[in-house]
């Protein structure tokens, strides 16, 4: 029997000053010094709509440099599963060595490197049966996101590089599975990428493919086209959750829709490339995440 369930969190604090009542006689300003007065309101609402959805979202006019470790998290559980389960998350990073860089700046061991986000924002979703979903993200963010990742329910938007050509990444259900979008174990190339199986295989052979833990680290944010190494902030980093299938997310420029499906979703694009053989061997190594050395791959 399949036990249906929908669960909707959104927390928003908002610390609201007082201050004194002070008597006082009020007088107009004039128009010129109206206009050498500017301002930003500290949070913008918009309501946008959609073809099968109206959308509601609130931007808060804030810049946060933040670093943040996260033991256990699991999300979506339902049915014996869970959407994204993952342990030792970690948004942002620390160098280990003297002169380590990180888009074009030189750190020393020890030196915080932030995960970066710009303007964070909550969206609700509803139809004509009340609140279809919410997502919570950033119309800027750039850093390192890193993890041991069981269970996977996205997009993660990510390059490989096999035999000299550069592929989508896709994520898969599982040894044989199927590519897939919702809990997701394992990732590779394409189904459909040349000379590779039609699911993710991972025999000595031709492994097309790895558990997503050998995704250690990764880097979210866009390729600026530099070609010095330097990441542009992007504007596609959220985590939404949904009543149902068929959900459309406009991005933020409102040119497209990311289509998702019921239960947790996470867009996680990344301007990265990476090794098939590395990925599908000894994994992609995790960055240093904690000052003091907590075990294997943890410092």
């Amino acid at each position: 029997m399949r036990h249906h369930a929908y669960g909707y969190a959104a927390l928003i604090t908002f610390c609201l000053g007082m201050v004194p009542v002070a008597q006082a006689e009020l007088e107009p300003i004039s128009e010129s010094a109206m206009g050498d007065v500017t301002g930003q309101a500290f949070m913008q609402i918009e309501n946008i709509s959609g073809v099968a959805h109206e959308y509601t979202r609130m931007t808060l006019g804030m810049d946060v440099d933040t670093r943040v470790n996260i033991d256990d998290i699991q999300v979506g559980q339902i049915d014996g599963g869970a959407d994204f389960s993952a342990q030792h998350l970690a948004l942002g990073h620390i160098a280990r060595d003297d002169g380590e860089q990180f888009n074009g700046v030189t750190y020393n061991a020890g030196d915080i490197i932030p995960f970066e986000a710009r303007k964070p924002y909550i969206e609700l979703a509803e139809d004509s049966a009340g609140l279809a979903g919410f997502r919570m993200g950033f119309e800027q963010a750039r850093g390192s996101v890193s993890s041991s990742t069981a269970s996977f329910s996205g997009n993660i938007g990510m390059k490989i590089e096999s035999s000299g050509q550069v592929y989508d990444a896709m994520l898969f259900d599982g040894v044989d599975g199927a590519a897939t979008n919702k809990r997701a174990t394992h990732i590779g190339l394409a189904p459909n990428s040349p000379g590779q199986a039609a699911g993710c295989n991972i025999s000595a052979d031709l492994a097309n493919c790895a558990p997503l833990t050998n995704l250690r680290s990764v880097t979210v944010g866009e390729d600026t086209g530099a070609g010095d190494g330097t990441i542009g902030f992007t504007d596609g980093f959220f985590i939404g959750f949904q009543r149902d299938d068929n959900m459309e997310w406009q991005t933020l420029d409102g040119a497209n829709v990311i289509d998702v499906g019921q239960g947790v979703f996470i867009n996680l694009p990344t301007n990265m490339t990476v090794d098939l053989t590395n990925l599908t061997g000894a994994g992609i190594d995790r960055l240093r995440t904690h000052q003091v050395d907590m075990g294997t791959n943890l410092f």
